[in-house]
Formats: structure tokens, C-alpha cells, sequence
């Protein structure tokens, strides 16, 4: 088990990126704390991770408040010790499906604002408790949208090339303190409610089945197809373990050769 004995922090755990990277988190062997603002999501999260065998808490915090996510991580602290690997999967709240000429200002800003608040509380916290508690991992993910632009995502790319560069100077500051920050690149991955949404929209749109666009969008990769979110989990626990100690200031390519770096 690549993370067994470390405490987990999963910062937007109730949705499907961080309750699939906490799911993950928990089959190698760390005790995952669930946090987001609504309980019920975090508990049938939580639900699924004990079937399994794992261990998991489910505590509510507000990541976009700077001193609820310091009240809430001196609780957690409090009663499960240093964390040493925390994941952000917050929702940005993006807003997409028309050009910039037709957005409202308010609109395309929104998930550059939610995107880079939520991180500045969540990584700043983490990182001074780390670096106090000999080191450990801070995480996120960012979409292909960061690196290559794309019309009617409104401000999502402009967001995901934002918070990158956030975690860049959060690596530089903290590594002499043992904390690496790394994130995942992700494809958008079909099984992501949001994501399929759209190619369903696609689909109405175009007179195809939900099968037939993922074929389509994932015929240019080199591996012919779109990752799903367990294989984008999966990055992130490799991220997240002494495997990958030597990295930080990086991410992890997920996107199936979607992007050739």
C-alpha cells in the first residue's frame, strides 16, 4: 500500500474528482478526511470507502473562508495528527458553452476567482502545517484547457493556467521545507458528471450516442482514448506516495497523450 499510515486530507471529497482520488487514497491504505460543505454527498462517499475496507471522516468546512479552513484544519489535526497528503478537488464553478464576445465579465471571471481563493486558502494552510510537521504532499488538478485554449470554455483555461502557476511558486517557497506540490493534468474525463453533460450535449447536438463521441474525441490520442476518472485517481496516489519524492512543482500527464509534453 503506497500511502498506508498517512492521514489524507480531500478537499472537495463529495464530488467526482475528490471522492474518486479519496477512493484512492483510501485502497492504498491512508485514513482519508472527507471536506466540503455539504454532509450528505461526504457521507455516501464515506459509505463507499468503508465497504470497501478503508477508513474515512467526513467533516464540513468552507474552502473559499480563510478562517474556517484554518478553524477546520486545527481540528483535524487535533484529533488525527499531521497531515501528510492533501488533495484539492474544490469546483470552480466554471461556466462554459459560449465565447468570451458574449460573456459577461462577472461570468468569465468566476472560476479564475473561485479557482485561485479556494487554493490560496487550502495551499497556504497546508503548506505552513507541513512545513511545521516535517513535510508532505499537497495536490490538485488542472485541466488540458490550461496548456492549449479552447473556444467556450470562458475563463476555465484561463483558471486551470492560473491555479498551475499558483502551485508552482507554492512548490518553490515550501520545498526547502519538505512539502512537494504537484498536480494532475486531466483530459476531462468521461465519467465526470460535468464532463458527460457536455458531450451529451454534444451528442443532441449532432445526432450521435454518448459512445460514439467518445470514440470520436478520443481517436487523435495516442492511446485512442479519454482517461477515466479512476486512471486520473490513480496519478494522483502516485503523486501522493515516496514513488514519486523526487518530483514537485510538476504534474502528472493524464490525458492520454491528448498533450505531448
Amino acid at each position: 500500500m503506497l500511502l498506508k499510515g498517512k492521514t489524507a486530507l480531500v478537499y472537495g471529497g463529495s464530488g467526482a474528482v475528490g471522492g474518486a482520488v479519496a477512493r484512492a487514497f483510501a485502497r492504498e491504505g491512508a485514513h482519508v478526511v472527507l471536506a466540503a460543505r455539504r454532509q450528505g454527498p461526504l457521507e455516501a462517499v464515506a459509505a463507499e470507502i468503508r465497504s470497501a475496507g478503508g477508513t474515512a471522516d467526513v467533516t464540513l468546512v468552507d474552502a473559499f473562508d480563510a478562517l474556517a479552513v484554518e478553524q477546520h484544519l486545527a481540528a483535524v489535526v487535533d484529533r488525527h495528527g499531521p497531515i501528510k497528503v492533501m488533495f484539492n478537488g474544490i469546483s470552480w464553478d466554471d461556466t462554459q458553452g459560449e465565447p468570451l464576445t458574449l460573456m459577461p465579465f462577472e461570468k468569465f471571471l468566476r472560476p479564475v476567482q473561485l479557482g485561485l481563493t479556494g487554493w490560496f486558502h487550502t495551499g497556504t494552510a497546508l503548506a505552513r502545517h507541513m512545513g511545521q510537521n516535517g513535510g508532505g504532499v499537497i495536490l490538485g488538478i488542472t485541466a488540458n484547457a490550461g496548456r492549449e485554449p479552447f473556444g467556450g470554455v470562458g475563463g476555465f483555461g484561463i483558471a486551470c493556467a492560473a491555479v498551475d502557476h499558483f502551485l508552482r511558486q507554492l512548490a518553490v517557497e515550501n520545498g526547502p521545507n519538505k512539502v512537494r506540490v504537484c498536480w494532475v493534468r486531466s483530459p476531462g474525463s468521461p465519467d465526470a458528471p460535468g464532463v458527460r453533460e457536455a458531450w451529451q450535449l454534444y451528442a443532441d447536438a449532432n445526432g450521435k450516442t454518448l459512445a460514439e463521441v467518445e470514440i470520436e474525441f478520443g481517436k487523435d490520442t495516442p492511446l485512442r482514448r479519454v482517461t477515466p476518472l479512476a486512471q486520473v485517481a490513480d496519478a494522483a496516489v502516485l503523486l501522493a506516495s515516496d514513488l514519486a519524492a523526487g518530483m514537485t512543482g510538476t504534474l502528472a500527464n493524464a490525458t492520454g497523450g491528448a498533450q505531448i509534453d
